[in-house]
């Protein structure tokens, strides 16, 4: 994305050093210098987005692990699989989601609640009132800061022109996932709650209901390929058919996650924990490739059988758990 989401910005700066700001573009650069006051809501949105990808593939042979690198995930990034589709994706909907929260608090000078009235066709009895989410500011300033290297990078060689229109068109999915789980919520009004009137407002979804919808698109992502002739993105196993905008993109195959590669950035799996029981991804026989698993038996010891004795006590007992815990070899 350009912007180091590792906490290099805080959250609380007002005025950051944008010089002293990791991977920025030539035109990231020019907007943090002129609008100083949103970049930490900018680093917050990349900061959600990360926290919701490791959420979201906790369980998963690639757990969105990240580096002490400046660009948060070190090389991985470098390669146009998946996982990196998945990346750009949620980042920039972490983007809107931030930004539009930010402008509803009022914690922007550069926007606030968004003033549109609803559509021309609303529905009888109930109008437009209280403070919508600004989605829309977040939207434009995802499209103006997170595109910015990738709009450059268009003009570039075939190589580069590839993956940043792959980069692009995983920003704008991960944008229109926001815009489609946008809700309109109502409060009614009038005598004994009658609800005479209804005011509606829109509200930003929340945040992880985001990452299940880019997950599922994860899941179904498609293989694309660059034809230079048409400078677009076209599927590679049927350049006839479009890609959706929602859909994710990506160019290479992934690598085997399963084993450590320095090289690539790559943990693989073996210490992490897996669950004997399943058949699923969390499952051992999955999540350590096949590798086999250690067993170790765990004693955990917590409160237990709390009563409240008058006044002002809460007396509890010593309870003891065994059980045992699995790790990938």
């Amino acid at each position: 994305m350009g912007i180091s989401a590792s906490g290099s910005i805080s959250g609380n700066s007002v005025s950051p050093s944008c010089s002293r700001v990791p991977g920025l573009s030539l035109q990231q650069l020019r907007m943090c210098l002129q609008k100083p006051d949103v970049i930490p809501s900018v680093s917050q949105g990349a900061n959600i987005g990360i926290h919701e990808c490791k959420k979201q593939f906790k369980y998963e042979r690639w757990n969105c692990s990240t580096s002490n690198d400046p660009t948060v995930f070190g090389t991985l990034l470098k390669i146009a699989h998946k996982e990196s589709a998945f990346v750009y994706a949620i980042t920039s909907a972490g983007v809107v989601h931030a930004v539009g929260k930010s402008c509803s608090k009022g914690n922007l000078t550069e926007c606030s609640c968004e003033s549109k009235r609803g559509a021309r066709n609303q529905p009888k009895g109930w109008e437009w009132g209280g403070c919508s989410d600004n989605v829309n500011y977040g939207v434009w300033l995802s499209k103006t800061f997170v595109d910015a290297p990738e709009k450059a990078d268009r003009r570039a060689r075939s190589q580069r022109k590839a993956r940043a229109m792959m980069n692009l068109h995983n920003n704008e999915a991960g944008r229109e996932a926001v815009l489609a789980l946008m809700r309109v919520q109502c409060r009614c009004h009038g005598v004994s709650s009658s609800c005479a009137v209804k005011t509606c407002s829109k509200s930003l979804p929340k945040f992880e209901e985001v990452g299940e919808a880019l997950k599922a698109e994860y899941k179904d992502a498609i293989r694309a390929v660059y034809i230079k002739r048409k400078r677009k993105l076209k599927r590679k196993d049927n350049k006839k058919l479009r890609i959706p905008s929602s859909s994710l993109v990506y160019l290479d195959e992934s690598p085997n996650y399963c084993y450590r590669d320095k090289k690539l950035g790559i943990d693989g799996t073996s210490g992490r924990e897996c669950n004997k029981n399943s058949s699923g991804v969390d499952g051992c026989d999955l999540l350590c490739c096949g590798s086999g698993y250690n067993t170790q038996t765990v004693r955990s010891v917590h409160s237990c059988h709390c009563r409240f004795i008058w006044c002002c006590n809460v007396v509890c007992k010593k309870c003891e758990k065994i059980f045992d815990r699995y790790t990938c070899k």
